[in-house]
């Protein structure tokens, strides 16, 4: 019976070492595991690494892969991202007193020089961060500068209202530069009803002001067309008139001087006359004379042989 009892505490003994190696063998393959996955890691393109050793910050790791002591080194990543946070429902009033409701978004990410400074404060929390360093801001500086635009300026001129906006809200936050702000857009502006129709019927009235505009501008241009297209026939008659009266001046000029000619030259010589007829003359007689009257062209031979 002692024999039975011997062997029997000499099995639990065995099984006993061999359940110990068994758990042994296991924690040093849990250890070493730890060791193998737990000394490297990689950081995105899109973040950046917090390395910390016994929970104080040693270094910012750039993307890539990286290696650290495990159990004594953690790293923390951190977003830097592009994100767009919206801000519903601001209330804001117009230069002239128009109270609106505005949809403001604001675009950021975290400054990659400003990532230990973002852990340090923050522990990396970009949320808190936009409550302490942003959400401020957006409430003040947008309100004051949409009191400097008339409602209707707001409406017609989103774009600079944008612009003001923006440099407002990155001046605002300059002094504490964790995010770098990328745009800041009002993307809504919520009227009252009775104010959207007077801006629609206004709006209306000045297209209709600008068409009559266009409208006299253009009858004006065509009437004025029509001015110098008359004037330019008159000035073609009035020259025509001028051409034909030089012209009549000339031919009469021609013919006064033709005439004066002549009548010098009869005077000079009286037989040219009768010389003239004489040349004309087809050498017939009349059939019937007057008594005592000269029969034609003799006096011509007699003043000849007079000379």
């Amino acid at each position: 019976m002692s024999y039975n009892i011997a062997r029997r505490s000499e099995s639990s003994d065995v099984n006993f070492n061999r359940i110990g190696a068994a758990l042994l063998g296991g924690t040093a393959l849990v250890i070493g595991a730890t060791v193998l996955f737990g000394s490297w890691y990689t950081v995105d393109q899109t973040q950046r690494g917090v390395l910390l050793r016994n929970g104080a910050f040693v270094e910012v790791v750039q993307p890539g892969l990286h290696f650290k002591f495990p159990w004594i080194e953690s790293v923390y990543k951190i977003d830097i991202q592009t994100h767009t946070r919206p801000w519903d429902n601001m209330e804001a009033y117009s230069n002239d007193q128009q109270p609106a409701h505005l949809r403001v978004s604001v675009t950021y990410h975290v400054n990659p020089d400003k990532v230990a400074e973002m852990y340090n404060r923050f522990a990396g929390d970009a949320d808190a961060a936009v409550n302490r360093l942003i959400a401020p801001h957006v409430n003040e500086k947008i309100k004051v500068v949409f009191g400097q635009y008339t409602a209707a300026k707001a409406i017609s001129d989103r774009a600079r209202l944008n612009a003001d906006a923006g440099a407002a809200l990155m001046q605002a936050i300059a002094y504490d530069p964790v995010f770098t702000l990328e745009s800041t857009q009002i993307e809504n502006i919520a009227f009252s009803p009775e104010y959207i129709k007077s801006i629609e019927a206004r709006m209306q009235a000045e297209v209709e002001v600008q068409k009559l505009r266009q409208n006299w501008e253009r009858e004006k241009v065509q009437a004025d067309i029509a001015v110098t297209q008359a004037q330019g026939r008159a000035n073609s008659v009035k020259a025509e008139a001028e051409a034909q009266a030089a012209a009549i001046t000339l031919k009469g000029n021609a013919e006064a001087t033709a005439i004066a000619a002549r009548g010098k030259a009869l005077k000079d010589n009286p037989s040219l006359i009768e010389l003239t007829q004489a040349e004309r003359w087809n050498g017939i007689l009349p059939t019937t004379m007057i008594p005592g009257g000269a029969v034609p062209m003799v006096n011509v031979g007699q003043h000849q042989t007079g000379k």
